[in-house]
Order: C-alpha cells, then structure tokens, then sequence
C-alpha cells in the first residue's frame, strides 16, 4: 500500500513517520524546501497539554468587544468582504455557551492527552533534541478579577484529570524567579504542571530525518494543485511537476486544506487565524522566562527555548494574509519587555508571523472523509504542535486498518454536516 501525505508541517510530517513505522510506503508532498516551514516554523513553543481549550468558551464575545479598544489588544478583526469569514465567525459564536464549550473541550483533552503520552513515548525512541523542557505552563494573571474567573478552569481542569496549582505572588516567583523584578505588576497565577515545551520546527525538521530512515519519500518545491477522483475515489495528486498516484490519501496542509478540499465537495470551516512573534536571545538566564507563561490580560505567551526567548500571541482576522508591517509585533514586544525586561534583548528580537488552521468549534478535523481513502489530519488551531503527535499516530492506525488507541467521535468532518 502506498500512502500520499499531502504537507510537511508538524502533523505531516509525524502521521508520516508512524505510517513508516508500519510498513508503508509513504510519500509527502510539500511546497516548500524542507519539512516545517510554514505555520510549524515558529509557534510559541507550548506543548499545551492543560491549557487545551477551545477559542469559542462563554464569556468570549464580551471579552473580544474589551480587547478590540485595546491599545496591545489580543484580537484584531478586519472586516472583509468575505462571506467565508463571516460564515465561520458565526458559526464560532454558535460555540460560545457552557454546553458546547465542554463537549468541545473534551474533544480536544482526548487527542492532546494522548499525543502527550505519544511524544513520550517517542522520545524514548529517538535522540530527538529540540529544547524540551518539562516545567509546566504558569498562566499570569494582573488582576484579581482574573485569578477568581479561573475558578470554572479549575474545575474544568479537574474534570478531564489535568494536574494545576493555583499561586500565589510569591508562588509565581519561585516558579518563574525572573518575576521578582516586576512583582508588582501581578497578583497569582494558576500553573498547569504537565505541559513542556519546545521547539516544534527543530522537531519536525529532525523527525523528518528519521522518517526518511524508514522510506519516506518528501517531495519538496512541489506546489499541489488539485486531488484528482475517479470513480469515487482519490486517483492522485496533481502537482505543479506532474501527478502522483497513491492507495491512500491524507490532507494535512492546515489553514489551506478547506481551498483544496472545497474543489472535491469537501466544505470544511477551516480559516486562517493570523499570529505574530518575536524571537530574542537570552541576556541573563536568571531574569529570563524557565519555561511559558501566557499572559491573561494580553494572551501573549513567553516560552523558554534554549539560548532563546519566544514571545507570541495575537489573533488576526485577516484571511490568507503573510504581510508583516511595521508595527506588526508591537504587542509581544510590549509583553516581554514588561514581565522579563532583564532577560532578553529585544533589539536583537526576530519578527514573523504565520497562519494557524482555526475551526469554529475548536476541534481538529481528524479521520474519514467521504471518499473512502482521502483521510483528514488538519484544523488544530494553535495546538498543532501539542496535538501532533496523537493526531498523526491515531490517523495513521486508521489509514493502515488498525485500530486506534483513542475515540474518533467528534473529530471527525462529519460533524459538520
């Protein structure tokens, strides 16, 4: 049997890997020069196993109203003349309720769970460096109001099992001692202790390595064009080089998978939600961020990776746009300067910025289609990184005929129908 994976992004790249694993003859097709550099290039480096949940939560569209007045908002909307957008904006603000807000999250906790234990097990397979740490995730809160609305994720928290403290000032130090030098600026915290980090393009790149040792073929500078069907099926995959014929198929090219499957009937609400980052050198390790902390007043979160800062967050309602302006990055800049001004030099910080494959309800679309051998691995959002390895070992297991470790229920495209 012979599988395309169509992208060489962190999930392509690791549904790839355990297809490999088991016998198949992979091959991945990607635009660009290697694996891991479009929207897995430079996120912010989370492994969100605790803080997964999805954008569409109760409350949400009040807060979206406050932080549009923001000066270093967290969300921005521009209004195009697109009915796509307004369709999945609609659609995201049908999710805003407790109801599906917990059938939502729990979704999402079954595939990040599981790809938790999947990037262990896998590290323990492979001499993978991608400066992983272990120390959790401290959600920062500058006021009091804040800490006190995190009373309904801590009982979220507590329902699907996943293990937090909830800090006091000093408490936030002792786990981040580079706050001691703005501890004025914020009142407690809550710590989700079984999240890591690392860097996920140093993943991919290097597990592409290790999937090309089992066969897998990459494709690269090949731009895809169109899923070609025949008699109900995928027959191949036509490229701007030729045509690559295959039993099996798997989309996994984020934000853009909603453009290619729209022109075989597939309509997925899958649209590109724009965010911006910086990346600094360390200056003095002691000041410097140990491992994330997600900022709640701006949700900008500060990642530890190495010798490096990773500062990330925003939300831009932009569509299919890769402009970086001027003042793209102001906001992050802010944030960083804020909470860690010894620890890293923002002069010498890096911008970019990239598009993440949003669903309204905030849940992957992973699993069948209805073309019988056309599987779907796409739309995480900003938890691509923390779910890959789950979602690219379960799909992987349904492509090959196994059966998966985990539910599908859910998950799959059918379920917006």
């Amino acid at each position: 049997m012979k599988v395309v994976v169509l992208g060489a992004g962190v999930i392509g790249v690791t549904t790839a890997y355990y297809l490999a694993k088991q016998g198949i003859d992979v091959t991945v097709i990607d635009r660009q020069r290697e694996a891991g550099l479009e929207t897995s290039f430079a996120n912010a480096g989370e492994l969100s196993y605790g803080m997964t949940s999805p954008w569409a939560a109760p409350g949400v569209p009040q807060k979206a109203l406050k932080w549009l007045l923001m000066r270093h908002r967290p969300l921005t909307i521009w209004p195009l003349l697109s009915p796509t957008m307004w369709s999945w904006g609609l659609k995201m603000l049908r999710n805003c309720n407790e109801a599906r807000y917990r059938t939502n999250k729990g979704r999402m906790v079954r595939v990040s769970n599981y790809s938790r234990d999947a990037l262990t097990d896998l590290c323990s397979e492979l001499p993978l460096e991608f400066d992983r740490r272990d120390l959790g995730t401290l959600q920062l809160f500058r006021k009091e109001k804040q800490l006190e609305a995190s009373a309904l994720d801590q009982n979220v928290l507590k329902e699907f099992g996943s293990p937090f403290e909830v800090l006091d000032r000093e408490a936030c130090i002792a786990a981040e001692p580079g706050l001691a030098h703005v501890v004025e600026k914020f009142v407690g915290g809550l710590r989700l202790t079984a999240d890591r980090t690392g860097d996920c393009r140093k993943f991919t790149s290097q597990l592409s390595r290790e999937a090309e040792k089992l066969g897998v073929t990459f494709h690269y500078n090949e731009t895809i064009r169109s899923l070609v069907v025949e008699n109900g099926k995928i027959a191949s995959i036509e490229t701007d080089r030729d045509r690559e014929t295959g039993d099996q198929f798997v989309c996994c090219l984020g934000p853009y998978s909603a453009i290619l499957l729209k022109k075989i009937g597939i309509r997925l609400p899958i649209y590109p939600v724009k965010g911006y980052l910086i990346t600094l050198p360390v200056t003095d390790s002691d000041a410097a961020p140990q491992s994330t902390l997600m900022d709640e007043t701006y949700k900008v979160a500060i990642t530890r990776l190495g010798d490096r800062i990773r500062v990330a967050g925003q939300a831009e309602i932009i569509g299919y746009n890769h402009r970086l302006g001027k003042h793209a990055t102001d906001a992050v800049r802010h944030v960083v300067t804020d909470l860690f001004p010894k620890g890293g030099d923002v002069s010498k910080a890096e911008d970019w910025t990239g598009l993440r494959p949003m669903t309204p309800d905030g849940t992957p679309v992973l699993g069948k289609t209805r073309f019988k051998n056309l599987f779907l691995n796409t739309g995480h959002g900003t938890l691509g990184w923390t779910m890959a390895c789950g979602s690219g070992r379960a799909v992987a297991d349904l492509v090959s005929g196994r059966a998966p470790e985990i539910s599908f229920e859910g998950l799959e495209a059918s379920r917006f129908s």
